[in-house]
């Protein structure tokens, strides 16, 4: 693992990718990355200028490059239920769940859950099983979920998954990112139990630059916090590029292991890709199932095959 680099991915050809959020960031890098291995990649994006915008960036970079953008809301459940009913690819070799939010203030999805728990987490569970007939018909599938480094921060209340009693931004943001995680084990664990050969992994990209900062801050109009975080962008962070190369190693390295976290290294800020630390609740099977369950109530969304 050590040095890894988009260089050392994989022949994609032949591959089918579905990757959220891919309009800008690390998305938009994970995305082009993988179209330049000779993937086909949907972008899953909510905006549709800003995904047509970001296939014609990979197309102009990449010449004959198989890129197709494709609308995703994963703030709204009928959005998402619309996206796997139009995706009719025969095959799913990699599912990046890499779309979110952060640190927003106090809002609701279109079905009523607080922000970026409804978007990070119950979006990104739902499209999941939603696909999951087509992962689990591909020989070799993964399922790469972009969590974060600051998931050390909050454990879940299980009382209150959408911060109806008490709302601070960051720690909503970190137990979204908790959630991540904890949906990754459960996954994990299920599709072992079933015999499938599908594997689920995480990873985090240390703190890259990327506009995941100034979002927030911008949609208030908090205009010292939002020069603040540009500034940390520019002085203290690594490129969307080094920040997507954890998920890239997720999604193609040979000998992922079910369940694993891969982060920038050594300290989990930048560095090349390599296993990462993650808080002990994270592993926690009772908390996972319990999740689970809440998901599946939440959503609607029940995965076929995939018994507890």
């Amino acid at each position: 693992m050590a040095g890894w680099h988009t260089r050392d991915i994989a022949d994609q050809r032949g591959r089918t990718a579905v990757v959220t959020g891919a309009n800008s960031g690390i998305g938009l890098i994970t995305a082009r990355e993988l179209a330049r291995k000779g993937a086909r990649v949907v972008l899953a994006c909510r905006d549709e200028e800003r995904g047509e915008r970001a296939g014609a960036l990979i197309r102009g970079a990449l010449p004959g490059s198989d890129v197709e953008f494709r609308r995703l809301d994963l703030g709204d459940l009928a959005s998402v239920r619309e996206f796997a009913a139009g995706y009719r690819d025969e095959r799913l070799d990699l599912l990046i769940n890499n779309a979110g939010v952060m640190a927003l203030p106090q809002g609701r999805t279109a079905d009523g859950f607080e922000t970026q728990f409804g978007v990070n987490h119950l979006g990104h569970f739902a499209l999941t099983g939603l696909l999951l007939p087509k992962l689990l018909g591909t020989p070799g599938a993964r399922v790469v979920s972009v969590s974060s480094i600051v998931h050390a921060a909050a454990d879940l209340d299980m009382g209150d998954l959408n911060s109806e009693h008490q709302y601070r931004r960051w720690i909503a943001y970190a137990r979204s990112k908790t959630a991540n995680l904890l949906f990754v084990h459960e996954l994990a664990r299920r599709l072992r139990a079933a015999g499938s050969g599908v594997v689920a992994a995480a990873a985090h990209p240390g703190y890259a630059s990327t506009n995941l900062q100034t979002a927030g801050p911008r949609l208030e109009g908090r205009r010292a916090v939002e020069r603040a975080m540009a500034l940390g962008n520019r002085l203290l962070a690594q490129s969307a590029t080094a920040g997507a190369l954890p998920t890239l190693y997720a999604a193609t390295a040979p000998g992922v292991r079910p369940d694993s976290f891969t982060g920038p290294g050594p300290f989990g800020w930048r560095g090349a890709p390599r296993p990462s630390w993650r808080a002990g609740w994270t592993r926690d099977d009772v908390a996972g199932e319990r999740l689970w369950v809440a998901s599946e109530q939440l959503t609607g969304v029940v995965y076929e095959g995939l018994a507890p």
